[in-house]
């Protein structure tokens, strides 16, 4: 096996201690691999770095251990190249793994060339993606909660849920709030409600009367208070996020304005206009305001701000590492598995990706395929009858991963194509189709073509 590189670094990251290997071949190709197992510390994270640099080794090599790896990737990188690699392709063999072997093999494997690096994006969009993780754990637990509460009410045998389209809404929670105060009479609550409810008093009234003990009252209100605390982290995660979304973008040098547009230029600055750029230019206009990708992103279909948000922060502003999108769509998860064995074509189950990606990427297809006479509905709801819903929301979340990846490619806003794109796309095909339907329902169809008015 060639040699590319004759000097390797390999490290071994746990939670303690992390072990180093370097591995170096003399002058007659033999290898020496002296393995050194340091601390976790601050400071013996800076010996180690300190020592990398003193035996001139340019890149080291780790594997992924989640949340253990970080602050060592953190401290390293900069002075020192780091390359982190999957762990799954640098196990050992099975009844020969010890922290020692791996950082060997890890360290030979760098030598050979055999390692390929992960997408790790700058240091501003991981701070910005840990932030969007963590408000994507927090709805999580609010959903959760709600539905803590809505099983509870229905043992009480409150059909509020049949009723109200949301129950743990404002004007929901402020009927349960009343119910938990002792207001058990079913007018007195029907009287809260707000927008549609009026006109479903009679209903409301129904769902409202039943015989609520104290041991569901206690529940209730055991969980409306968590909720109340996470609405309140979820409005300062969105402050955090809107401050810290656009750190990676580099400041764009100043451009002296044209003549005659001196006037127009102090009026955009006024007082009033939109602060943060994502409704200040029209689509097509050319014209970017501040946060142009977001701006961009949620001119898809399907696409909202948090959407936009959580690809930003998921696949950078620096896309060199995914020209086209179906790289970007592998790395997500999102692409049909490649299982082929003696010419036959075993399971097509997609792979493990970025489950932050791909997970709102689905409920943007479900947002997609809901949607109008657009693009991706027409096939969906094709699709949705042959293949089922969640297969057809699984083919529609690449393409729209796609169309952010060329939206962001291009710096232009989405155009929309229509819901008959395909149909004009291939006209004869979509005739052929209609025609061998309507023949297998008993009828013989005769073409002729529509003259012109």
């Amino acid at each position: 096996m060639d040699t590319l590189h004759r000097v390797g670094a390999g490290l071994e990251v746990h939670t303690d201690p992390v072990v180093a290997c370097v591995r170096r071949l003399d002058d007659r190709g033999q290898a020496h691999q002296p393995v050194k197992p340091l601390g976790t510390t601050p400071p013996d994270l800076l010996a180690l770095l300190d020592g990398r640099l003193e035996q001139q080794v340019p890149i080291v090599a780790m594997a992924s251990t989640g949340v253990y790896g970080k602050p060592v990737f953190n401290l390293l990188e900069g002075p020192v190249e780091v390359l982190l690699v999957n762990p799954e392709p640098v196990k050992k063999v099975p009844g020969r793994k010890t922290d020692v072997k791996d950082c060997q093999g890890i360290a030979q494997r760098r030598q050979h060339g055999l390692l390929q690096a992960s997408c790790v994006p700058p240091r501003p969009i991981r701070e910005l993606r840990d932030l969007t993780r963590q408000r994507t754990q927090r709805v999580g637990e609010k959903a959760r909660g709600s539905n803590r509460i809505q099983k509870v009410l229905e043992d009480a045998t409150l059909k509020l849920g049949s009723v109200a389209a949301e129950v743990r809404g404002v004007r929901g929670r402020d009927r349960l709030r009343s119910r938990l105060a002792g207001v058990d009479r079913a007018e007195a609550l029907a009287n809260l409600a707000r927008g549609r409810l009026p006109d479903k008093l009679p209903q409301l009234r129904k769902a409202l009367t039943g015989r609520v003990t104290q041991p569901p009252r206690f529940l209730v209100g055991m969980h409306l208070d968590p909720l109340t605390h996470l609405e309140a982290r979820l409005g300062r995660l969105d402050q955090r996020i809107h401050q810290e979304r656009d750190k990676d973008r580099p400041p764009e040098p100043p451009q002296p304005p044209p003549p005659g547009v001196a006037a127009a230029t102090a009026s955009a600055e006024k007082p009033g206009m939109p602060a943060d750029g994502e409704e200040s230019a029209a689509p097509g206009s050319g014209r970017r305001g501040r946060w142009p990708s977001l701006g961009l992103l949620v001119t898809i279909p399907g696409i909202n701000r948090r959407t936009a948000e959580v690809v930003r922060a998921e696949i950078g502003s620096d896309r060199s590492r995914f020209a086209t999108p179906p790289p970007l769509a592998s790395w997500a998860g999102l692409c049909p598995g490649n299982n082929e064995r003696a010419g036959k074509r075993r399971s097509g189950r997609t792979r493990h990706g970025n489950r932050w990606l791909r997970s709102i990427l689905v409920q943007a297809a479900w947002a997609a395929s809901h949607t109008r006479a657009t693009y991706r509905s027409a096939p969906s709801r094709r699709l949705a009858c042959r293949r089922g819903k969640k297969k057809a929301l699984g083919a529609v979340a690449p393409t729209l991963l796609g169309m952010c990846s060329e939206v962001l490619r291009k710096g232009e806003a989405y155009q929309e194509r229509g819901a008959d794109y395909l149909d004009r796309l291939e006209p004869a095909r979509r005739t052929k189709h209609l025609v061998r339907h309507l023949e297998k329902l008993g009828h013989k169809v005769t073409l002729e073509p529509q003259t012109a008015a």
